[in-house]
């Protein structure tokens, strides 16, 4: 039980601070290849038909005036 308590207490440490050092930095948290972009691919879903959401937010990307391939 000890033990268990100990783990407990580090994972709690563990995200209270990263919780303290996003709030302080304000910097979202990603991984270190820099995303999609520099990986090469140019969409993040590979469906040959997209799902309602994502045809809803290309129609009114597109309605808006911008290109749908931009987030």
């Amino acid at each position: 039980m000890v033990l268990f308590l100990y783990t407990f207490a580090a994972f709690a440490l563990f995200f209270l601070l990263a919780g303290v050092g996003y709030i302080i930095q304000h910097k979202m948290i990603h991984g270190s290849c820099g995303g999609l972009a520099n990986a090469g691919i140019e969409k993040a879903c590979s469906c040959e038909k997209p799902c309602f959401k994502r045809r809803v937010v290309t129609k009114i990307k597109s309605l808006a005036g911008k290109d749908p391939g931009q987030s």
